[in-house]
């Protein structure tokens, strides 16, 4: 009764602890058989599908006999449309709505520890399926068929445009991750200073080594520290990927953070994920086991914030589908390399992990489930009336990274001319400018 609306198009099997066998859908497609071991397990996933449906999975409860938890997902997500959630489900909703504020509160203490839960989990592991530059955010797909490296460096220069840089500048990145944003913005753009804070020391340590090896540590400079601590002022502020970190409770003392920061000619460019939809709760297996004190804000929620902080907003462009690209990319190199993962952790790890990197793969592709590109400033005359200058700025970037890749070649075959320069994988992860070249040269590209 449960699943039978929610699924009316593909080939469902839900094989029950008895061994009894219920199908659903209209048979069409692949056939996707998933198997519940326990009567509450099955219980569990009928009364809040939301949480459990991963907690399930995790512990081994929710078995993918045929197809995989991505497939179940996706046929899940892609039937679902105008069906209500039951009674039950709707008042777990109402009460994590009104307590959000409360599991949000986003200290720099608590911030810290939660950054430290999903981001402190070893260089090893992420480099299992992350780019060569780190990039651990939306990636920018300018033409179908672009690799991942190629897009994450497209979302460094499509930001970088619209930042209208100059040589002169200072720039505060918030949330800098391994520093590959804080790196180009030094390296290609030739900005005066780049500061990269994080709450991540595993993150701030790579960031520093990134420097030092790229001769940029008087320009790309990383500070392990909350962005509420920060002082002096930045002709430009960039924050990609750590809005979803802030929490609810505290949007206005971001966006009023970010404001006494600013030049008062400054532009801000925000990159975070968000819902094209009415205010609602985030996925609470989501802030449980994977981004403790996070929250999916809708354009409102951020906004009313923005408003507050006597900001302006200057452009929205809205990234549809980009991030599920992004997420296909790194859950099909996660599953190739698996293996390695499970010798980092455990299998109950890998199980979550798959789990998180489907479902949020499966929310950007069939959800309301978005990432908004906020241009801020506090002047209406800080940036240009049109949007022309931003393809322009692409152009020119584009000419400067070419350039810099000229200059490394050259000067990799005159130190060893007796063969073709080619840098391994290692070579490419310290890289503050992958190429296309060097991307499709590591094992997991």
């Amino acid at each position: 009764m449960a699943l039978s609306p929610l699924v009316r198009r593909g080939a469902l099997a839900v094989v029950s602890p008895s061994g009894e066998r219920l199908t659903f859908g209209d048979g069409a497609g692949e056939p996707v058989v998933a198997h519940l071991t326990d009567k509450a397990a099955v219980w569990a996933l009928l009364l809040d599908p939301d949480l459990r449906t991963g907690e399930l999975f995790t512990d081994g409860r929710l078995v993918m006999e045929q197809g995989t938890i991505y497939d179940f997902l996706s046929l899940i997500l892609d039937n679902d449309g105008q069906e209500n959630p039951s009674p039950i489900v709707q008042a777990f909703d109402r009460l994590r709505t009104a307590t959000q504020l409360w599991r949000q509160r986003n200290d720099p203490g608590r911030s810290r520890r939660n950054v430290a839960h999903h981001y402190d989990l070893g260089d090893d592991f992420y480099a299992l399926f992350l780019d060569p530059d780190w990039q651990y955010s939306c990636a920018y797909f300018e033409r179908p068929g672009q690799s991942l490296a190629e897009a994450q460096l497209a979302k460094k220069r499509h930001i970088a445009a619209k930042l209208l840089l100059e040589p002169h500048h200072r720039v505060l990145d918030i949330g800098c991750g391994w520093g590959g944003l804080a790196l180009y913005l030094a390296q290609v753009v030739d900005v005066a200073e780049v500061l990269g804070v994080t709450l991540s020391e595993e993150q701030i340590a790579r960031a520093k080594e990134r420097s030092l090896a790229a001769g940029m540590t008087d320009r790309a400079k990383f500070a392990l520290t909350d962005y509420r601590a920060v002082e002096g002022r930045f002709d430009r502020i960039v924050s990609v990927g750590m809005f979803e970190h802030v929490g609810l409770g505290n949007y206005e003392t971001f966006f009023q953070t970010c404001r006494e920061r600013l030049a008062d000619d400054g532009v801000i460019l925000l990159h975070t994920i968000g819902c094209s939809d009415e205010p609602s709760v985030t996925n609470p297996w989501i802030t449980r086991y994977i981004f403790p004190g996070g929250h999916l804000p809708s354009l409102s929620d951020i906004l009313k914030a923005v408003e507050r902080a006597g900001l302006v907003v200057s452009d929205i462009e809205v990234l549809r589908l980009h991030y599920a690209d992004t997420l296909r990319a790194w859950r099909e190199a996660f599953m190739a390399r698996r293996d390695e993962a499970a010798a980092m952790f455990d299998e109950r790890f890998c199980r979550m992990w798959e789990y998180y990197l489907a479902m949020s793969e499966t929310a950007f592709r069939y959800e309301q489930v978005v990432v908004f590109q906020l241009q801020l400033v506090r002047r209406q005359d800080s940036v240009p009336r049109t949007r022309d200058y931003v393809a322009g700025a692409e152009v020119d970037l584009r000419a400067r990274e070419n350039a810099i890749s000229s200059e490394e070649f050259s000067s990799s075959k005159a130190q060893h001319p007796e063969k073709a320069p080619r840098r391994d994988a290692k070579d490419a992860e310290r890289s503050a400018i992958p190429t296309g070249a060097d991307a499709r040269e590591t094992s997991h590209e």
